[in-house]
């Protein structure tokens, strides 16, 4: 059997006002994912900390900076073509407006309104971890 790829992926749980940032994915060759909502984030390349990567994703997916704070859990996910670890941390925006260049939409939500959205089947994990 062959081997699925396995990725270290972080996300940032953006809250402001009591309201955490939702990110729509833009469309993709896997279903199970295109369309669907996240939170930001992206893989950890090598030689890279959690940190630098959510300031790297979020800077170039939105043109914005994040400040990075506590860990807030990690989840496993397997999907049909790949497998992720998915580590959360809480975080605060940086000043001003990011843009959506990688993303189609986004929302600004409280954490009783996530299930009005089509989350990613590891993103819905974290919400456990959610304050």
């Amino acid at each position: 059997m062959e081997q699925k790829e396995h990725y270290n992926v972080v996300a940032a749980v953006i809250v402001e006002d009591g309201k955490y940032l939702c990110m729509q994915r833009c469309r993709s060759v896997y279903n199970y994912v295109s369309e669907h909502w996240e939170f930001p984030g992206g893989k950890v390349e090598d030689g890279e900390s959690h940190h630098e990567t959510l300031v790297r994703e979020i800077k170039e997916e939105m043109d914005w900076d994040v400040y990075v704070g506590r860990l807030l859990g990690s989840v496993e996910q397997e999907y049909p073509d790949f497998s992720i670890t998915l580590t959360a941390y809480l975080c605060k925006g940086g000043e001003g407006d990011f843009k959506l260049l990688r993303h189609l939409d986004y929302r600004w939500l409280e954490k009783e309104q996530f299930d009005t959205l089509k989350w990613t089947e590891g993103d819905k994990k974290l919400f456990e971890f959610i304050p």
